[in-house]
Order: structure tokens, then C-alpha cells, then sequence
């Protein structure tokens, strides 16, 4: 399952620099003027998962493959974008693709680093950014509902597309997001079709001073009420800290960031946050080639979770051997699991549950 969360926000708020500690590389040129990221820059990064290592201590695995999620760099917005201001809004079309939008605002002062706006204000950035998407979708949509109106009249997939568009016009035209419309289940799949900038899930993220790293500051705070109002989550990170812990060997890691009052980099804390904002998680294959995790959507099957390894996986599906992750620690791995009687034998209609081991057995 590949993953996309877009990096977006104004110039100078620290988002290439957050990217960089991503990615633990310099392929985002970070540097004080807007518009330094000319290209968007895509970075492939390892979801942090510590049961993965506990799982191939234990059955002796060679190898170690995390889950992957890509993170996308866009280049800095500004007030006017989807007019053509700035760089304008060819980078808009990067996010469409992308599953999540991580929206970073600046919630430090630092009168070395210059503020496109000549102001901090992290709810005031916010909404520039979030009304130049939502213009740039009223565009989409306007140019889009003439064509859906006349093939409305005798296609049926086209009469509930315009429905849809018409919903999504509603809540544009009354200055809010796509995503707080209420979509029907059955309707999720022609709505995503829509491809709008606001119909993605939001995650705010707060790029704060080192000294506010572990709790956060006022800034931060409004922010996280903001997030509240609106339904989304927020992540406290200062992007500084976190790409200098990047650079740390692994074993200084710990340590560098206990001294900072933090128990993890607040990198994991925005992954795992990405996930829960998605309606992700984990499950395990393991063996002694290789401990691999898997993402998956929370309520998929047993089938669909072997999907995600191979199509022919689900359509042969027959069953799967499972064990729940502290089992398969606790009782040393798949032998000790099957004489406890831990491993179960599930179907096709069994819901996979965070941190299950599993065995597929299929036709081919």
C-alpha cells in the first residue's frame, strides 16, 4: 500500500527542513527565501515500528523490511496561489495524489528567518493555505459541473458525480473544506474520484523553538485548538531538533533526545499520527528469511490483508494462521505459539487486528 502525505505550507515555516529530517537527507534545499523548493521533492521513508525488530529476534529473521510512506515536498504557497501568485498553482496539482496533507505552520520567532506575511501568526498562515485550496477546487469544480449537467441527463454515474461536485460546492461556497461534508460509505469511492485539495484528511503540524520541543508554546496551543474545532489532529515538532537528531548515529539518538525531555523524535510521533489520521495499521509475516510489516486499513479481512501481498493471495485465499503479536513474543515464536494453542486458525471473514503474525494459505 503506497502511502502519500503532502508537506504543505507557506514559505520559511520549516517545511523543507522537516522533509530533510524525513528523508535523513539534504535533497530539499533548505535555505531562507521563498521558493527554494523549485521541484517537489518525494522522499521514501521507513515507518518506525519497534515490534518488527522484537519479532525477528525472536524467529531468527535475516532481514528487516518496515513498512514504507512517502512524503511530498511542495513548494511554499503564498496568498494568491491559486491566482498565479508566487510560483502559482502548478505545484497544487502535486498534492491530488497524495492520501493526507500535513499542513506545517510556523509557531517560533527568529527574526533571522523572514516571514512572507511580516507577522507570526500560525492561524492566519493556516487560513491562506486553506483558502487557496479551496479556491483552487471552487475552480476545478465550476469548470468541471457544465460538462457533469448535460451527461446527468442519461448516464447515471454522471447524475451522481454532479451530486457530489454540487455537495462539495455547498461547503466551498460557505468558506469551509470539502472534507467536512458527510459523504454516505457507498459514495466514498466517486468522491475520492473528485480529486479535491480539501476533501483530504488534515494533519496541522507545529514547528516549534528547541525550548518548546516537548510540550509545545502559545502558538502551538492555538493551533491545537483550531485542529480540535476541526476534527483534525495536531503534532508538535521543531524541525531543527529533529534534523539534527537525524544526523546522530542511531545509539546517540536516545540519548540526545532525553536530554531534550523527549521520549521519541517527534518524527515517529507525525507517522504514527499520519496513520491514525488514515485509519491504518500494522500486521507481521515473519520468518527466518524476513520480518516484514504490512499496512492496511483498520476493519480490512483477512482476504484483503493478504491482498496487500499479492492479488492471487486474496482470491485464493483458504485461511490464515495467526498470533498475536505479545504471543508470538511471550511464547517464543510459532512453535511455542502452536503448543500453547495460540495460533488460530481464521477465515475469510475474520478482522485482522493490529499487530496480528500471519500465515497465508491460499490456491493458486
Amino acid at each position: 500500500m503506497a502511502l502519500k502525505v503532502a508537506i504543505v505550507g507557506l514559505p520559511n515555516v520549516g517545511k523543507s527542513t522537516l522533509f530533510n529530517a524525513l528523508t535523513q537527507t539534504a535533497q530539499a534545499q533548505a535555505a531562507n527565501y521563498p521558493f527554494c523548493t523549485i521541484e517537489p521533492n518525494v522522499g521514501d521513508v521507513a515507518v518506525p515500528e519497534l515490534r518488527l525488530e522484537k519479532l525477528a529476534a525472536v524467529a531468527g529473521s535475516k532481514e528487516i523490511i518496515p513498512a514504507r510512506i512517502n512524503f511530498v515536498d511542495v513548494a511554499g504557497l503564498v496568498r494568491g496561489a491559486s491566482k498565479g501568485e508566487g510560483l502559482g498553482n502548478q505545484f497544487l496539482a502535486n498534492i491530488r495524489d497524495c492520501d493526507a496533507v500535513a499542513f506545517v505552520s510556523r509557531c517560533f520567532e527568529d527574526d533571522d528567518i523572514t516571514h512572507v506575511e511580516g507577522r507570526i501568526d500560525p492561524l492566519s498562515d493556516l487560513d491562506i493555505i486553506e483558502t487557496e485550496l479551496m479556491l483552487a477546487d471552487l475552480e476545478s469544480l465550476e469548470k468541471r459541473v457544465p460538462n457533469l449537467e448535460k451527461r446527468a441527463r442519461q448516464d447515471k454515474d454522471s447524475a451522481n458525480t454532479l451530486r457530489l461536485a454540487n455537495l462539495a460546492l455547498e461547503r466551498l461556497n460557505a468558506g469551509r473544506p470539502a472534507r467536512t461534508a458527510e459523504v454516505d460509505p457507498e459514495d466514498e469511492k466517486a468522491w475520492h474520484m473528485l480529486q479535491l485539495l480539501t476533501a483530504l484528511p488534515a494533519l496541522y503540524v507545529c514547528n516549534v523553538d528547541e525550548a518548546s520541543a516537548d510540550k509545545g508554546n502559545a502558538y502551538s496551543d492555538k493551533v491545537a485548538q483550531r485542529a480540535a474545532a476541526d476534527g483534525a489532529n495536531t503534532v508538535v515538532i521543531s524541525a531543527q531538533i529533529e534534523s539534527e537528531v537525524a544526523m546522530l548515529a542511531p545509539e546517540e539518538r536516545t540519548e540526545f533526545l532525553a536530554a531534550l525531555g523527549l521520549e521519541e523524535p517527534g518524527l515517529n510521533r507525525l507517522i504514527h499520527e499520519a496513520y491514525r489520521l488514515l485509519g491504518l495499521q500494522t500486521y507481521f509475516t515473519v520468518g527466518p528469511k524476513e520480518a516484514r510489516a504490512w499496512t492496511i486499513h483498520v476493519g480490512d479481512t483477512a482476504p484483503q490483508a493478504a491482498g496487500v501481498i499479492h492479488t492471487d493471495f486474496e482470491k485464493g485465499f483458504i485461511r490464515a494462521e495467526t498470533i498475536a503479536f505479545d504471543d508470538f513474543v511471550k511464547l517464543n515464536g510459532e512453535a511455542g505459539a502452536k503448543e500453547a494453542g495460540k495460533m488460530r486458525s481464521e477465515g475469510k471473514e475474520y478482522i485482522v487486528k493490529d499487530g496480528d503474525v500471519m500465515h497465508f494459505r491460499f490456491n493458486v
